[in-house]
């Protein structure tokens, strides 16, 4: 696993082992930032979020292509230094901060709130767990993405990643083999509110 592209291109990430780890990779990466680049134009100054952010390697490509900060957040103490390790290949350890807790805490209970709003939020969670629908829910309910930002759910093709969450609405989904990818916004005025 690598850095695709920008300013820490070709940088080896450290991953896991086991067969309950699925890290993205660089196949689906390089597909789900070619979407993200048509939709933002560029990641220039961006601040990102990433939750369940198992090796970081989401948030940390985003880095690389010029976001300005992110958020990486996992409850693992196995992925925490493994991502603390990832920012220190990567050079970027003044443009990151890091929390070991729970996707929901940092989410409801205002952990995040120092740093909204975040214009890219990446979503990865354990498969099979039903931890998209809240996590979405908490997202919208304490106002965490800006304006014009978008989130990518990465799920498995087969778990149900809900097409309508109240406040958002589903941009695109897009298949690469076993893994889906969704893209969510935030609803134009009016629309799906009350």
């Amino acid at each position: 696993m690598r850095i695709i592209s920008g300013s820490a291109k070709g940088r080896k990430l450290r991953q896991f082992k086991g067969q309950n780890i699925r890290p993205t990779t660089d196949r689906v990466r390089e597909a789900l930032f070619s979407s993200l680049q048509s939709r933002l134009g560029s990641f220039s100054e961006l601040k990102v979020l990433d939750l369940f952010a198992g090796t970081g390697a989401l948030s940390l490509e985003a880095l690389s292509r010029g976001a300005a900060y992110a958020v990486l957040v996992d409850q693992s103490p196995n992925s925490v230094a493994v991502i603390a390790e990832n920012i220190k290949t990567c050079g970027m350890q003044d443009r990151t901060r890091l929390c070991r807790t729970s996707a929901s805490i940092f989410v409801n209970q205002n952990q995040a709130a120092k740093d909204a709003p975040f214009d890219l939020i990446f979503l990865d969670p354990p498969y099979n767990k039903n931890l998209v629908t809240p996590t979405l829910n908490g997202i919208v309910e304490n106002k965490l993405l800006s304006g014009c930002g978008i989130i990518c759910v990465e799920a498995a093709r087969k778990d149900p990643v809900p097409s309508e969450v109240p406040g958002l609405i589903q941009l695109d989904r897009k298949e690469y083999g076993s893994t889906a990818v969704s893209f969510f916004s935030l609803s134009k005025p009016g629309e799906d509110q009350p």
